[in-house]
């Protein structure tokens, strides 16, 4: 059987931004794996308040879309609350067996690893890929200001949303710079995140 290398690409994408997006370029263009698979956290293991899940899942779809060799899995939905990484790894590989699973994560969480559920048998079935993030060193190196993957957060994007809706047109400038627009414009038509729903949008 032909093995596939697949980065697994967990993440609350809570909206999903740019920084995302890059993340998952990145480890394609640079031959870290030959596919990603995009998973929404169904439920947060921390209990941290989400976005319905069927509303983070569409903004995924639609901000990887353009992006040849990301595939954004619902799998999560059927394992149950909350969810757990290990589970996750498992339930894909019994479905792709021929999938040879990295764990794509950020430099900037190398120091919360050990605090995952079962990290060591995540390790054995899914090692992990690092992606450089900006004010993270990469293992090994200094850190570098090149060659780094943008400093954005849903959490950011979230206040900057908030400020959108109060009527910020800075907060509206600088949005457009972190995220996709076609999430953008998701985010609109849904009314999410205290945004005014666009006039006629669907509820």
């Amino acid at each position: 059987m032909q093995r596939i290398s697949v980065g697994l690409f967990g993440g609350s994408f809570n909206p999903p931004h740019v920084g995302h997006v890059l993340s998952a370029a990145y480890a394609l263009s640079t031959g870290l794996v030959e596919r990603v698979v995009a998973v929404p956290v169904y439920a947060h293991a921390l209990g941290k308040s989400l976005a319905p899940f069927a509303e983070r899942l569409g903004m995924a779809r639609l901000a990887f879309e353009w992006l040849p060799g990301v595939e954004v899995s619902d799998i999560e939905q059927s394992l149950g609350s909350p969810s757990r990484t290990l589970e996750t790894v498992r339930a894909l590989l019994a479905r792709h067996p021929e999938w040879q699973l990295r764990l794509l994560v950020g430099s900037d969480i190398l120091g919360e690893l050990h605090q995952w559920h079962a990290f060591r048998e995540i390790e054995r079935l899914a090692p992990p890929l690092v992606l450089p993030r900006a004010g993270a060193p990469e293992p090994g190196r200094a850190e570098r200001s090149t060659r780094l993957l943008p400093e954005v957060s849903s959490t950011e994007v979230r206040a900057l949303l908030g400020e959108w809706a109060s009527g910020s047109a800075g907060a509206a400038t600088e949005l457009q710079s972190l995220v996709p627009s076609a999430v953008l414009s998701f985010i609109r038509q849904h009314g999410l995140y205290g945004v005014p729903a666009a006039p006629g949008a669907a509820q």
